[in-house]
């Protein structure tokens, strides 16, 4: 019998995760599946129960099953509390503590709704894309971080960093992804100005070698997001950044 975390977190979340525990009540009633629902807390709600954003039990639980349904956390009310206590740090907390590195993004337009689309029927009908971002790196978790008085004045920091294993794994995630589909990896960065991205582009030629049936491009991440409203259809695997996914 498999086991299931059950993670509402917040807002919209709780009807999603509502409608997903209907899915698996049905599966388990007419397909014996014998999926276990444990159900937890995180983000907003759980600070107002237990007063942290991740508490332990749920991170306990979350390594005892075997996959976890997690809706949304956040909401304005919580807003004004300190950094450490808000619904993010929640979310940001159970990735990094699991190492839930490959985000994996599916856009899918199916035919009846692609008149819904803003943009043309005809730049969008078909389109079948993954976005692989990297989710346990980069800017979210990099240090030195924080807001301090420098020269009289207010000064905020942040650090994008990656170590080149940490390219290396999301790399080989979205190559392997590809494979399974049309053979085509695009890797979104900003190694023009960033040194990291400059890593990040040398480390993504240096994985694509295991993979010679899939195609590797590189693409300037402002590029990719008019690519991405101009002609989505183009791009098969894209794999970037905790930043710019």
């Amino acid at each position: 019998m498999s086991k299931i975390l059950i993670l509402p977190g917040d807002g919209v979340g709780k009807e999603i995760v509502a409608q997903a525990i209907k899915v698996i009540d049905s599966l388990n009633a007419n397909h014996d599946m014998g999926m276990n629902l444990v159900h937890g807390l995180i983000g907003g709600s759980a600070y107002d129960e237990t007063g942290s954003p991740l508490p332990e039990e749920t991170l306990i639980a979350a390594k005892e099953c075997d996959s976890i349904v997690l809706g949304a956390v956040g909401g304005q009310q919580w807003e004004s509390l300190e950094r450490e206590l808000r619904p993010e740090r929640g979310l940001l907390g159970i990735r990094a503590e699991l190492d839930l590195f490959s985000n994996l993004r599916p856009a899918i337009l199916y035919p009846q709704l692609a008149n819904a689309s803003t943009l043309k029927n005809e730049v969008v009908s078909g389109l079948d894309l993954m976005i692989v971002r990297e989710l346990v790196g980069g800017i979210y978790f990099g240090q030195p971080r924080g807001i301090e008085i420098k020269d009289g004045e207010r000064f905020g920091i942040n650090s994008a960093t990656y170590f080149e294993s940490e390219i290396a794994r999301i790399g080989h995630s979205a190559f392997q992804i590809a494979q399974k589909r049309d053979k085509r990896v695009c890797s979104v960065d900003k190694a023009n100005v960033l040194e990291v991205c400059e890593l990040w582009r040398e480390v993504m030629e240096e994985v694509s070698k295991h993979y010679p049936d899939v195609e590797l491009t590189h693409m300037l991440v402002d590029t990719a997001a008019m690519q991405l409203v101009r002609a989505p259809k183009q791009f098969d695997v894209m794999v970037t950044s905790n930043l710019f996914g």
